[in-house]
C-alpha cells in the first residue's frame, strides 16, 4: 500500500489531459447551460420556467467545476479561446480569476491546518479557542458556519466574499471582483426592466441561489465532516490533509455528472491536476484511494456536517454546540 509522495508520484500518469475531451465537456456543458436559460425567458408556463431554472443552476455548478479545473491548470492550458471564456464565466459566476485562483491556492497549500488563516474555507477553531473567544467572537464564528449562511451562499460566500471584501481589501488588485458585481446588477436591472420581475426571478435569481448554495455545501462537507481530521503546522503533511481531511462524497450517476465528479475530493487534493473526468478512474486503479473517508447528499448525513461547529483536539474530532455545552 504506497502511502504519502510515493502515492502521490503514482498519480501522476492521470494527471494529463485529453484536450478533445476538455473541449467536449466544456463545449457540450457551455451549450446545455445557455439553451437552459434561453428556455427560461421562451417558455410560457411557470412550471417549465421553474424547472429550467433549476435545470440552470445545476448546469452552472457543473461549469464551475470546469472552470475550477482550468483555473488548476489541469485542463486547457495556453487556449487562448479557454481564457476568454474561463475569464468570462468567472465574471458571471461572481468568482473572478484573481481572488478565486489565489484563495483556493492557499486552500489546497492549507488544507485542514489549525491556527491559520482561513482564507478560501470556512474558519475552524479547537474547542478551547472557541471557549476563550468573546461572545461577538462566537457568534461571528458560529454565523459564518450556519446552515443559512451556507444556504445563501449566493450572498454570503459570492457577492460579500468573493468579490466585495476582496476589492475593498486591494482596489488595484481585485478590479475584477468589482466588474462582476457591475456585470451582474446591470444585467439584474436590465432584465426587470424589459423582461419583467418573474423573469428575472426564474433567469437570474433562483439559479445563482441554487448553484451557489450547492457549491457551497460542496466547499464546506468536502472539508467538514464526521470523520475529518486537523492537525496544527509541525505535524501537517499534504498527502495526511488529502486523505484524512479531505471527503468522498458518495452520489448517484446523475449528481456526479452536475458535480463534475467533485465527489472525489480526496483525489483531487492529491493531485489537483488530475482532470474531472479522469477522477472515477483513479479510484478504481489505486485501492489505497478505495477507502477514503466519506459523506454523501443524504438528509441524515447533511444534517451531520452541518452540526460540526469545532475541532475537539482531545477526542480528535469535530463537535457541535451540544457536546461544547
Amino acid at each position: 500500500m504506497r502511502k504519502g509522495k510515493e502515492l502521490i508520484l503514482a498519480t501522476k500518469p492521470f494527471a494529463k489531459e485529453n484536450r478533445s475531451q476538455s473541449w467536449l465537456y466544456t463545449i457540450s456543458t457551455l451549450c446545455f447551460l445557455v439553451s437552459a436559460i434561453v428556455a427560461i425567458y421562451v417558455v410560457q408556463p411557470l412550471l417549465l420556467k421553474a424547472f429550467f431554472s433549476v435545470l440552470s443552476g445545476l448546469l452552472m455548478v457543473r461549469f464551475f467545476v470546469i472552470y475550477h479545473d482550468y483555473q488548476h491548470h489541469t485542463i486547457l492550458t495556453k487556449s487562448p479561446v479557454a481564457s476568454v471564456l474561463m475569464t468570462i464565466f468567472g465574471l458571471y459566476i461572481l468568482a473572478p480569476e484573481n481572488i478565486w485562483k489565489r484563495s483556493h491556492d492557499y486552500h489546497h497549500a492549507n488544507n485542514s491546518k489549525l491556527f491559520t488563516t482561513s482564507i478560501g474555507s470556512f474558519p475552524i477553531v479547537t474547542k478551547d479557542k472557541f471557549e476563550s473567544l468573546s461572545r461577538r467572537q462566537k457568534a461571528g464564528y458560529l454565523f459564518i458556519r450556519h446552515p443559512l449562511t451556507i444556504l445563501m451562499g449566493y450572498v454570503s460566500m459570492f457577492m460579500l466574499g468573493m468579490c466585495i471584501k476582496s476589492f475593498l481589501s486591494c482596489p488595484r488588485r481585485h478590479i475584477d471582483s468589482l466588474l462582476a458585481l457591475i456585470i451582474h446588477f446591470a444585467a439584474s436591472v436590465a432584465i426587470v426592466f424589459y423582461l419583467g420581475w418573474a423573469a428575472w426571478l426564474f433567469g437570474m435569481l433562483l439559479p445563482f441561489i441554487i448553484a451557489h448554495a450547492f457549491g457551497a455545501y460542496l466547499f464546506y462537507a468536502q472539508h467538514n465532516f464526521p470523520t475529518v481530521f486537523f492537525n496544527d503546522k509541525e505535524g501537517w503533511t499534504y498527502e495526511c490533509a488529502a486523505l484524512e481531511s479531505s471527503s468522498f462524497m458518495q452520489m448517484n450517476v446523475v449528481m456526479r455528472w452536475f458535480t463534475a465528479n467533485i465527489g472525489y475530493h480526496h483525489i483531487h487534493h492529491l493531485n489537483a491536476k488530475i482532470p474531472f473526468y479522469r477522477l472515477p478512474e483513479v479510484m478504481k486503479a489505486f485501492p489505497e484511494l478505495q477507502h477514503a473517508k466519506r459523506t454523501s447528499l443524504k438528509l441524515k448525513d447533511i444534517y451531520a456536517c452541518l452540526q460540526l461547529k469545532v475541532w475537539d483536539v482531545k477526542n480528535k474530532q469535530m463537535i457541535g454546540l451540544r457536546a461544547l455545552r
